[in-house]
């Protein structure tokens, strides 16, 4: 797929390397590959229909139409803009840590909230903890402003007491509070 995407002249994205660009005038086309899954979209439907043209004579393609949802990630596409959320995969989670009925809080972490090794500490699940902040983690991809709690509670996880899990209990109160938050990225603004 690398090879054929290269040889029509896209290239590879910086920092994702499965994802490839291509830039046609004031036009783009971008061409996301996970494992077996193709998603693309273009400023320009013409891009779009010379892409799938293309690909029909070198792999098997469905067309599955407008995306919605694609790992945990929900897409919502308006003519002025496109919206993406994680609200599904996070409410998932507040069930798979038994968090359902947690009251909201109004920040992910405590002002003046200092956290250290806890030494003396009550032990938690090493395992449930990694489970959590790698869940947290994936959230980030919508939510960037969780980032720096969720990063502040995984330098732990060698070692994670008590308070360290109440921490990343309370980012999640925090997101069952901001239900609707996610990334805008308009459709007026150039990539260029």
């Amino acid at each position: 797929m690398s090879n054929f995407l290269l040889s029509q002249g896209y290239e590879i994205g910086k920092t994702d390397k499965t994802l490839f660009i291509k830039k046609a005038c004031n036009d783009i086309i971008l061409v996301q590959v996970y494992v077996d899954d193709i998603i693309f979209g273009s400023t320009n439907e013409i891009l779009c229909k010379q892409f799938v043209k293309a690909r029909q004579g070198g792999f098997k393609m469905s067309m599955m139409g407008e995306l919605n949802y694609f790992l945990g990630l929900q897409i919502k596409q308006f003519q002025h803009g496109t919206f993406l959320s994680q609200s599904k995969y996070w409410r998932e989670l507040l069930k798979k840590f038994d968090m359902e009925n947690y009251k909201e809080a109004a920040t992910p972490i405590a002002i003046g909230c200092y956290l250290d090794t806890d030494e003396k500490g009550a032990n938690v699940d090493q395992t449930k903890y990694r489970r959590f902040i790698g869940s947290l983690l994936y959230l980030t991809a919508s939510r960037p402003n969780i980032m720096f709690s969720v990063c502040l509670c995984a330098r732990y996880q060698a070692k994670p007491k008590k308070i360290h899990y109440m921490i990343t209990k309370r980012i999640l109160k925090y997101l069952k509070g901001t239900i609707d938050v996610g990334l805008w990225y308009p459709s007026e603004i150039s990539l260029n």
